[in-house]
């Protein structure tokens, strides 16, 4: 491959002038160099200076003059430059040693060498010169070019000593064979089961970035199988091993909900790259093993499985340092209620139970129905096939009676505050009892969402109670 045809924008032409009038080595490395190779687009550039990155960052903003932004993080050592939709990285070459306790490191200057021995995986240490006596002219002492033809990951120097430098890594290490469906080599996969307790010192906050990463992966189940093989997932994530293994008993066993779930993730992320329903979909079953019981009739049973996880989710999301915020709710939402298309459809598809399952799910029902149609692994085809046949009974009747008795999300059309008004009640347990038979009323079908209707319904309800309006 000629590489210079990959470098013919201004800014890299700047960016070698800017070098060699400075006296000063420069090189593209990283992401930047191996998407090339991977012929994916990528905007974020990383250059390594032999030298000050921020003197030829702040040079280089001259040069390009009105346009372009300059930040400075002096304690870093670093600087950003962003012109038009363009950003590149300036650092100093430099090499770093660690202490046991921490993942920051203490840097001093270095060479390219140096920098390349501290990067994390051979295909990430690939560098490109862009001063003009060598533009162009790829620097690979780690072999990154073949591991990108062989889909290899491993490090450049002992992995035992990068993984326990910076244990973050073995996140990335498995996050990046996940996204670009790469194997990772044998060596550096026993480094990642021997340091895997040393996770413990990365933030939460780092993990549940990479986890989101391997989530929104085109295959997500690469990255939790190879989580849970070198014993990581134990360790950040206990809810999800405690869905392994099968037991049976008196000859009936049930299924292994892990690999179950991850069957559903990955039925998911075919049909959306929505970063939420991915999580409700790891999370539909999180509630099975607490609720898992041997009933002589029945077999093995998970009664109430999905009201369980989805009171487990806050404590999940807590502890993770995932959003308190709505996308927690909607994430809980889903797992509560992912049972409920499945009961539908399995029974005779009735009016009622639509309008109820709409009204519940409101503008969420549309993911819902596709996590439970990412649900159904049944190995039956047949029963695969009827479920799925009855999926489609589901979305129609949810279609017409939402066009017909506008359910989603629906206000009933007497509220608390007509009720007290009417009967000149103070707030009290028979507003919430009226209200309560309204809206079931609505939603069974016995009288239509209009406000005359409901009202009518109100007084007979109310006459039932002992109730009269005032005069």
């Amino acid at each position: 491959m000629e590489l210079k045809e990959h470098f013919t924008d201004k800014i890299f032409r700047l960016i070698s002038e800017t070098a060699d009038e400075m006296g000063l080595e420069c090189y593209v490395v990283g992401g930047y160099v191996r998407d090339i190779f991977l012929h994916r687009p990528s905007k974020d550039i990383d250059v390594v200076v032999v030298g000050s990155g921020i003197d030829i960052a702040q040079a280089l903003g001259k040069r390009l003059g009105k346009g372009a932004h300059v930040s400075v993080f002096k304690n870093f050592g670093t600087a950003q430059v962003k012109y038009h939709d363009k950003e590149v990285e300036f650092v100093g070459a430099r090499k770093e040693s660690y202490s046991h306790d921490s993942r920051k490191p203490v840097v001093e200057n270095g060479t390219l060498e140096d920098d390349q021995n501290r990067r994390d995986f051979t295909i990430n240490a690939l560098a490109v010169c862009l001063n003009q006596a060598r533009y162009g002219e790829l620097v690979d002492p780690f072999g990154g070019l073949e591991d990108l033809e062989d889909r290899i990951i491993r490090t450049p120097l002992d992995p035992d000593i990068t993984f326990s430098d910076d244990p973050l890594r073995m996140m990335r290490c498995i996050r990046f064979a996940t996204q670009l469906n790469f194997y990772i080599e044998d060596e550096t996969f026993e480094a990642l089961e021997r340091n895997r307790e040393r996770i413990e010192i990365i933030s939460r906050e780092r993990i549940a970035d990479e986890l989101n990463k391997i989530l929104l992966s085109p295959v997500p189940s690469k990255g939790f199988v190879d989580l849970d093989r070198c014993g990581l997932l134990e360790l950040i994530f206990p809810e999800l091993v405690a869905l392994q293994g099968v037991e049976v008993k008196n000859g009936r066993g049930h299924k292994d909900n892990f690999y179950h779930t991850l069957e559903v993730v990955d039925n998911i992320a075919r049909v959306s790259n929505n970063l939420w329903l991915r999580w409700a979909t790891l999370l539909h079953d999180i509630g099975k093993p607490r609720t898992k019981r041997w009933e002589p009739k029945a077999g093995w049973t998970f009664h109430n499985h999905n009201y369980i996880g989805e009171r487990m989710i806050p404590d999940i999301f807590r502890r993770m340092k995932l959003p308190m915020n709505e996308k927690m709710k909607y994430v809980q939402k889903l797992v509560g209620l992912h049972m409920r298309p499945i009961v539908i459809a399995d029974e005779e598809v009735t009016d009622s139970a639509v309008r109820r399952l709409l009204f519940e799910a409101g503008d969420d029902i549309d993911d819902l129905m596709l996590l439970c149609e990412a649900d159904i692994t049944s190995k039956n085809e047949a029963r695969k096939q009827r479920f799925l046949d009855n999926f489609k009974l589901v979305r129609q009747k949810l279609k017409d009676l939402e066009e017909k008795d506008r359910i989603r999300n629906f206000q009933p059309p007497v509220d608390g505050a007509e009720i007290m008004q009417v009967f000149g009640l103070e707030p009290c347990r028979e507003i919430g009892m009226l209200k309560s038979a309204i809206k079931d009323a609505i939603l069974d079908g016995v009288i239509p969402n209009e406000h005359d209707a409901a009202y009518a319904f109100l007084l007979q309800k109310a006459a039932e109670m002992g109730l009269s309006p005032k005069q």
